[in-house]
């Protein structure tokens, strides 16, 4: 497969996942904020919003207040925003068209009809209006994506980058989310917290696992009521959880390995370690040594296995 060819269908399925992730961060914080709060304990769950997409000077640059109406705009609307919904589904949009013959009808068709549907939308008050059943209509779209592709397409190299850049991008949202969540939450892990402080716990941790789709799982696999460091464990280690680091990795070191001609591929190497460590870590020895540092460190090697696969098999990356 030519190259610019694989770098489109790969860069496609992460704006695709972005969006998505984009939307399913935006809703939880919509969610959480219809919860009694003070404006202050608010205005942190924003702020933690823009750090995790690394989008806080950008955002100050065009507004001068944090809050739910001007981060969703500009996570949303702002199309001077990269990252934001309507940037993300156009670029996804813009991939799909430049190779729109390796694509089957169904996918295509998906793309553009959920871009012109967006504007649509967006156009309208409709995302005023109900935000949340925006936000639900945004991962439906992303869902919808999968389905058709992975239901259409021809399973060779085109389907292997395209799964390959779903999940590089899964994994770095969630890691994402799990450092900057877990530093929102004021009372101690082990320490002794208020009812006040418990329930809020209840509340800020059940808003974070539906965030990843995993309230339901946490449930069934825990079956207990929920702690902080089980929540870490599901979304970082549990290889059955679909949207965790080890999930997310595993899945990208199979599909590394089904485009890699070279068996000694660096890029299929650094994945394969990265998801070794993670297949077995232990949560207890992770907390111990520190979460944002261990997520920290797991991002800086995410993006670092993302310049190799570009390298590697895509069209490289200008230097800045």
């Amino acid at each position: 497969m030519l190259s610019r060819t694989a770098d489109h269908l790969f860069w496609m399925s992460r704006y695709t996942e972005r969006a998505e992730n984009t939307a399913r961060m935006l809703d939880v914080n919509y969610q959480t904020s219809l919860l009694p709060q003070s404006e202050a304990v608010a205005q942190v769950g924003w702020q933690g919003l823009l750090s995790i997409s690394e989008l806080t000077a950008a955002f100050n640059e065009r507004y001068d207040a944090v809050n739910a109406r001007n981060v969703m705009d500009f996570m949303v609307r702002d199309e001077s925003n990269p990252s934001s919904i309507i940037s993300c589904l156009s670029a996804a949009r813009e991939n799909a068209r430049a190779v729109r013959g390796a694509l089957t009808t169904e996918v295509w068709e998906t793309q553009n009809q959920t871009w012109l549907e967006v504007k649509r939308m967006l156009r309208g008050a409709e995302f005023e209006a109900d935000p949340a059943q925006f936000f639900e209509w945004v991962k439906f779209r992303s869902h919808l994506s999968r389905g058709v592709t992975v239901g259409t397409m021809l399973m060779d190299e085109a389907l292997h980058f395209m799964r390959l850049g779903t999940f590089l991008e899964r994994a770095d949202n969630t890691a994402r989310l799990v450092d900057v969540k877990f530093h929102a939450v004021q009372s101690d892990f082990y320490g002794v917290a208020s009812e006040r402080d418990q329930e809020y716990d209840f509340y800020h941790w059940s808003a974070i696992l539906r965030s990843v789709s995993a309230f339901e799982v946490y449930r069934k696999v825990y079956r207990d009521v929920i702690r902080p460091e089980r929540v870490a464990e599901l979304l970082i280690l549990k290889s059955d959880m679909p949207r965790s680091l080890h999930a997310s990795l595993q899945e990208a070191v199979n599909n590394l390995g089904l485009v890699a001609s070279n068996p000694d591929s660096e890029s299929l190497r650094r994945a394969g370690k990265l998801c070794a460590e993670l297949r077995y870590a232990r949560i207890d020895e992770i907390l111990a040594t520190g979460l944002h540092a261990y997520l920290t460190q797991f991002l800086d090697r995410v993006n670092d296995l993302g310049a190799h696969i570009s390298r590697e098999f895509l069209v490289p990356v200008a230097p800045q």
